[in-house]
């Protein structure tokens, strides 16, 4: 391991140390992908013997319709968060490292049961192995919803650190997949095409990467103005999109006007856990960045259940989802349905399974004879 880490500690100094122009691109590009692939050692040990598993986690069943999890540094009040929020005991203390393990509350919000973690203090160099960084990172990789909670208090670059430490995990925070097509092909060499300029990339540091990687054949188009790091996340294939809040704890403690600048940072929310402050806004934001639909279900001769909705993900709220996630053999007997809300015209509206369903719709499902 120790030589590994020596490595990921050489090609980082040798990028710190060389010049950022047109001249080093290809160079530079060259050094990512050979650290990407080391980090991916990292994660994934291949030694059988030695220390645990690979990105080996905390033994939390999931459970719920979506999953929270709590980031930060050690210290920063997210034991009191979780407690004020769920009501779960999670040992809170003045001194740093309180929480050692992973411990999971539920929230009971607009209906749905969202399961929230308090993930043990990160701290710098935890993509490396260092303390228990890796399993608390890895178990992170599992949530819909990370929160980065901050103290107000200490300086604003305990942000950068700990986003330095996801995306060394493969953790993409706020962003969208890269929008680039890679191709593997069994000849033709390296073909590069783009529908944009491109300040980044050109042919000889795409066929760099490409050949760290052994690849000597591959199809690569590009639709916007990507980087050498876009091109390494669509090869490695194993990063994760994930949206972040950045809870600033501690609010009490600084002055309206520190407070006025922070309200202008993007995907911020400022809360006092101690002080319950703003919780409700937080669990807004939680549900708007989970990007959930409730859907209602309607027994025939009955009237609308309200109190239970079923939750599924706006990326999959067709018919077909909303019957697996009641039941896998519901598909199997299904005739068409009966729908109300905003995604049908007339009320109620017969629909097959492919129709995509809105928030609060009531739907009654009619099965085969």
């Amino acid at each position: 391991m120790a030589t590994v880490m020596q490595k990921i500690k050489d090609i980082e100094d040798e990028m710190a140390r060389t010049q950022k122009n047109k001249a080093t691109a290809h160079h530079l590009g060259l050094l990512k992908a050979k650290l990407a692939k080391l980090r991916r050692e990292l994660l994934t040990p291949t030694s059988k013997g030695g220390g645990g598993s690979a990105g080996e986690g905390f033994d939390v069943t999931k459970s719920g319709d979506a999953r929270v999890g709590l980031v930060g540094f050690p210290s920063v009040g997210k034991s009191t968060l979780l407690n004020k929020l769920t009501g779960t005991f999670s040992e809170v203390a003045a001194y740093e490292f309180t929480t050692l393990t992973c411990i999971p509350g539920v929230i009971m919000y607009k209906g749905a049961k969202i399961q929230l973690l308090d993930l043990p203090g990160i701290i710098e160099g935890a993509k490396d192995g260092k303390g228990r960084g890796r399993q608390v990172i890895s178990t992170a990789r599992t949530c819909n919803v990370i929160l980065i909670v901050l103290d107000a208090i200490k300086p604003i670059t305990h942000k950068r650190l700990i986003e330095k430490e996801l995306e060394g995990f493969g953790i993409r925070l706020n962003k969208a997949p890269p929008n680039l097509t890679f191709r593997r092909k069994d000849k033709g060499g390296i073909n590069f095409t783009s529908t944009v300029t491109n300040t980044n990339l050109d042919l000889e540091t795409v066929k760099a990467i490409c050949s760290e990687y052994r690849i000597h054949n591959a199809d690569v188009s590009l639709r916007y103005d990507a980087t050498a790091d876009d091109l390494i996340d669509v090869i490695e294939g194993s990063r994760i999109y994930m949206p972040c809040i950045y809870v600033v704890n501690k609010i009490d403690q600084i002055t309206l006007e520190e407070l006025e600048i922070l309200d202008k940072l993007p995907h911020y929310c400022p809360i006092s856990a101690h002080l319950e402050w703003n919780l409700d806004g937080l669990l807004e934001m939680i549900w708007e960045y989970l990007d959930l639909v409730r859907i209602y279900t309607k027994p025939k001769g009955l009237n609308p259940d309200y109190e239970d909705p079923v939750i599924v993900s706006s990326k999959k709220k067709t018919v077909e989802d909303f019957c697996n996630r009641i039941h896998k053999d519901m598909v199997k007997q299904f005739k068409y349905a009966l729908v109300w809300g905003s995604s049908v015209k007339h009320k109620p509206q017969r629909v097959g399974k492919e129709h995509e369903l809105e928030d609060e719709d009531v739907v009654q499902i009619i099965k085969k004879v």
